[in-house]
């Protein structure tokens, strides 16, 4: 069985690639020219040249599959506000999607992420159906996702097997972008360390890449299965990181959010230097808590716990040398 697959060379992404070779599916993955390949470098899978914005290349690729894997999108913060968000996740989606269907309604995952779910102003735990009570015209990652969906269910209507899978927010080694792990490393190096009032759905790379392949196996057309751990608030998840650093004398402050959105917002409209991206803070001030029991009682995912998710991911940011 041949997979194609989106975004194969990306942190959970190459995950997923290693553990199909490894259960014996080939694998060709989509990659643009200039695609930087080291975390598959060396495995044995076929390399398609293309972009999720050409169609034609995606025909041209895909043909010959039996089942697609979409993971292919942005995770630079610095792109969630651009025309990008538009052209790469839903528009490229909408063209890996309706080949799916013109190659004979592959068997087909969605990547899509509890940003599309919803994100909650208290500590409430989200499932999926729970309703998604976002401003939508402020969060444009979620929206991009939302519309992604959209057009897997309006496929799914028409006959393609298509599975949609929300990750978390995911941790482990290889994150050489430092997209979640960049958290961790913040942590590390401020004295005291400042947090604002939100949480999270903490999850380890493999059991994400673990959940993605199963429901290409035995996931339920047209259901959403949400991949995440434990639940943790910002200042839990800091304290956690202290604690397996040998760090717990330092302090940890906790910023109102109003303080926080509010010097955001006007740096970002002077153009003033912020120690973090403006449009990081409206997510990073909500909560983004699962329920993950779907996911391990239909796909047959055991989710391993914050302490063992952070642990390696700590261990690989020391190797490399970021703390």
């Amino acid at each position: 069985m041949r997979v194609f697959v989106t975004g194969g060379n990306g942190f959970i992404g190459s995950v997923v690639v290693r553990k199909l070779l490894e259960q014996g599916y080939q694998v060709r993955c989509l990659l643009r020219k200039k695609s930087d390949f080291t975390r598959i470098k060396g495995l044995p899978y076929e390399r398609a040249t293309g972009d999720v914005r050409d169609k034609n290349t995606i025909q041209d690729s895909m043909f010959g599959c039996d089942a697609v894997v979409h993971l292919a999108g942005l995770s630079n913060w610095k792109d969630i506000n651009s025309p990008l968000m538009e052209e790469v996740v839903v528009k490229g989606s909408r063209h890996v999607i309706d080949t799916a269907c013109f190659l004979g309604n592959l068997r087909t995952v969605f990547v899509s992420s509890v940003a599309a779910i919803n994100g909650t102003k208290t500590a409430e735990i989200q499932n999926e159906n729970s309703p998604c009570t976002l401003n939508l015209k402020k969060f444009t990652y979620s929206r991009a996702k939302i519309a992604a969906e959209q057009q897997c269910l309006k496929a799914y209507s028409k006959g393609l097997p298509v599975v949609i899978v929300n990750p978390g927010e995911v941790y482990g080694p290889n994150d050489t972008g430092l997209v979640t792990a960049g958290n961790l490393v913040d942590f590390a190096k401020s004295s005291p360390v400042l947090t604002c009032q939100g949480g999270t759905s903490v999850v380890h790379v493999d059991d994400v890449a673990d959940g993605i392949i199963a429901a290409m196996k035995q996931g339920q057309p047209g259901e959403r299965y949400i991949l995440g751990g434990d639940n943790l608030t910002v200042r839990d998840l800091a304290k956690l990181t202290l604690e397996l650093l040998k760090q717990k004398q330092k302090r940890i402050l906790q910023v109102p959010n109003w303080t926080l959105q509010s010097a955001g917002a006007l740096a970002s409209s002077l153009s003033l230097p912020f120690p973090i991206n403006p449009a990081v803070i409206p997510y990073a001030t909500r909560y983004w808590m699962m329920d993950n029991s779907k996911a391990a009682r239909e796909l047959g995912i055991r989710f391993r716990n914050a302490r063992q998710t952070l642990e390696p991911t700590l261990e690989w940011l020391k190797s490399e040398h970021h703390i």
